[in-house]
């Protein structure tokens, strides 16, 4: 066979797969949508649409202290468990922990008025007693992404002993049940994150106004504001998809990552509004100044061992605006780890499994006996 038969009969088969792909009405990723989030759990509580998923355990033994995942409230959950092999919670699970996740779910309009104060203050320690009730340890360690990472630290704080010095003397229990804390790019520092901030501060941008109008910020809002930050990712994507088009494995793991990517949430009013107002308007984390329920938010009060994770190529949460974090925390055991990756790749890219994972699972199982 000649040079230009070969070629002639890759072009063939490559055109006969697009076609197949497209005109054939994607036979080949029939089913697909089915399979996110497919780790066997069991739902142990449930309040409004917030769910607290337990995952069932694979080994015979696991360790102690249960791992507690607390996703983003803008994005769905099961980026955390992608697919079968494609999975961080499944990795942790074969790892031996005892993997319990908080999906916070869809806001309808009467949820409107949630603010970061019912969400850390109410449903998380709620969740932390049920887990408690179910595994019979009242010690956790918290793992948050992205927001949830917020999340995950300022309940941290509010466990804490509240002096800021880091000596963990107030009540003779640093965190309280919380004995370890992980952030997954976690934003503290709202002048890292300049296209933000010009959002939150152009006056044609009314938050106020767009609150009081809709009462929750639609899904599809919060997808152009994503797609604002990178406008030819997606035709970089599409490209790229091209390219591998024969690849069978790389178009069905493009399509759960396009398939997420699009499946955003809608946000709470209220904490759109705490969001844009005190967060990137204010930087009030950064100024020790965000207040839940009264209570100001001080980092200060972290002194439990703690991870901190950034991707080297994170467009949607910056070094420069989660890198302070680990200055923040008076934790004598901490650590910050950068990785390259981007927001998504950093958890759930085909990297992910050899570069933030076991990392991950090493750190937690030094300190989860």
């Amino acid at each position: 066979m000649t040079n230009q038969q070969d070629i002639d009969k890759k072009v063939s088969a490559t055109i006969e797969k697009i076609l197949a792909r497209n005109v054939g009405g994607l036979d080949h990723l029939e089913g697909l949508s089915l399979d996110f989030g497919v780790t066997p759990k069991d739902i142990i509580h449930s309040r409004g649409t917030m769910k607290l998923y337990h995952y069932l355990p694979t080994n015979d033994e696991i360790y102690r202290i249960p791992v507690v995942i607390i996703a983003p409230l803008m994005n769905r959950y099961y980026i955390l468990d992608l697919a079968p092999g494609q999975s961080f919670v499944e990795y942790l699970i074969e790892q031996g922990f005892d993997v319990y996740l908080i999906d916070w779910g869809t806001p309808r309009k009467e949820h409107k008025h949630y603010k970061f104060d019912h969400y850390v203050d109410d449903f998380l320690p709620e969740c932390l007693q049920k887990v408690a009730e179910d595994c019979g340890e009242t010690d956790v360690s918290l793992l948050g992404y992205c927001v949830g990472g917020i999340m995950a630290a300022m309940r941290t704080a509010l466990d804490g002993d509240g002096d800021g010095d880091g000596d963990g003397d107030g009540d003779g229990k640093a965190n309280g049940n919380i004995k370890n804390l992980i952030c997954l790019t976690t934003p503290v520092n709202a002048d890292g994150m300049p296209l933000y901030k010009s959002w939150a501060n152009n006056k044609t941008f009314d938050i106020d106004k767009i609150v009081d109008e809709l009462g929750n910020i639609p899904a599809g809002m919060i997808d152009s504001m994503m797609q604002a930050l990178r406008p030819l990712q997606g035709t970089a994507g599409r490209l790229q998809l091209l390219d591998n088009v024969t690849n069978d494995q790389f178009v069905e793991a493009h399509y759960r990552f396009e398939r997420w990517a699009t499946d955003q949430i809608p946000l709470a009013g209220e904490t759109a509004r705490q969001l844009f107002k005190d967060f990137l308007q204010d930087n009030k984390l950064i100024k020790k100044e965000f207040e839940l329920n009264g209570k100001k938010i001080n980092f200060g009060d972290i002194v439990v061992p703690f991870l901190h994770v950034t991707a080297l190529h994170d467009h949607i949460v910056p070094t420069a605006a989660s890198k302070q974090l680990v200055d923040l925390v008076n934790s004598e055991d901490k650590q910050e780890i950068v990785l390259k990756g981007g927001h998504v790749s950093l958890v759930a890219g085909g990297n992910a499994v050899f570069r933030l994972w076991p990392q991950v699972s090493k750190w937690l199982s030094q300190r989860s006996e």
